[in-house]
């Protein structure tokens, strides 16, 4: 192990971030993280990993990190996750999701990092007139957050085509739940994902879940996702990691789900099956840009990399989101 170069994890104190730390840690890669903890959380981040807080903009002290700890692989999960906000404040994510990864990426060029790991998303495909989705299906974001993404999906593309560098890009569909050992989770105030949402409201931190649109195209009327579990989302990108090592010359771009999915009523009654209680459920309108269901065709990263999720199980994704829930109230003294 200890001949291997070390990954510099971005956005490494944030919710996803936190968690392919501790996968790769796991998996006996050495770590570094980078985060501005705008959003992140120093205590999330392993006292053994060295840590800088800056932005990955910052070519110079990227250079340094580089050098200081021999990177050789970057996984970049930094950048800006709300749509809603997106839509309000677009110059926001097109600075830091698409311009900043810019930066990032020639500061990988320039200091001979070889490999790349981008947190893309489902967003990507805007609505997609087939589910489950695949990775050729057209990419038509329809929002500012989308629009980021593929912006740095495609800068990847051209450039591990002009440099000594590969790539890979993993397409998230909903990413849920917490590190089933308890050491972090999504730890975000005001979070937005309904199974965070829904936690919450069994805790009595909120008086009830908000189920945007009961008029969709669906069994229940109510909209269909496709979650997939925090950890196996992380143990996904050592895989790519892996994959980039071992064949320098292929590029990756991948759809992360179960391909499977629950909609916003399904994913609630779980959170009462494992609560023992019931929410309150307020039903209102639909939001602007939500499809009636989104899934992934997940063959090709099965087909790809040797994948096994662990915890494809919905009622096991709440039961570690719930847990974490409370740890988080315990850590913050509520």
């Amino acid at each position: 192990m200890s001949d291997r170069f070390t990954i510099l994890v971005t956005g490494g104190a944030g919710y996803i971030g936190s968690h392919a730390v501790l996968a790769l840690k796991d998996a006996g890669w050495p770590v570094a993280v980078i985060d501005n903890l705008v959003t992140g959380f120093r205590w999330a981040v392993p006292d053994d990993v060295p840590f800088y807080e800056g932005n990955v903009a910052d070519s110079a002290l990227i250079a340094k990190i580089v050098e200081e700890q021999n990177i050789g692989g970057i996984m970049h999960f930094a950048g800006s996750v709300v749509v809603p906000e997106s839509v309000e404040n677009p110059l926001k994510y097109y600075d830091n999701n698409s311009a900043k990864s810019r930066s990032l990426i020639e500061s990988a060029v320039t200091n001979g990092v070889q490999h790349f790991i981008f947190s893309s998303t489902a967003a990507t495909y805007g609505i997609p007139e087939e589910s489950p989705v695949k990775e050729d299906t057209p990419q038509v974001p329809i929002n500012p957050y989308g629009m980021s993404k593929l912006m740095t999906e495609h800068m990847l593309r051209d450039v591990a085509a002009a440099h000594d560098m590969n790539f890979c890009a993993l397409r998230y569909f909903n990413v849920a739940g917490a590190d089933p050992a308890g050491r972090t989770g999504q730890s975000t105030a005001g979070a937005t994902h309904l199974i965070k949402v829904a936690v919450e409201a069994a805790l009595g931190k909120r008086d009830s879940v908000a189920v945007f649109g009961t008029d969709y195209d669906t069994a229940d009327g109510t909209g269909v996702r496709d979650y997939i579990h925090v950890s196996d989302l992380a143990a996904a990108h050592v895989l790519a990691l892996e994959a980039l090592i071992a064949d320098p010359d292929q590029n990756h771009l991948l759809n992360c789900g179960y391909g499977r999915g629950f909609s916003v009523l399904e994913v609630l009654d779980a959170v009462d099956r494992v609560t023992n209680l019931k929410i309150s459920r307020k039903l209102e309108g639909r939001r602007a840009g939500d499809p009636d269901s989104l899934i992934s065709d997940n063959s090709a990263i099965m087909k790809r990399f040797p994948w096994q999720p662990q915890y494809a199980d919905l009622d096991k994704i709440v039961t570690h989101a719930l847990a974490w829930e409370r740890k988080l109230g315990e850590i913050r003294g509520e």
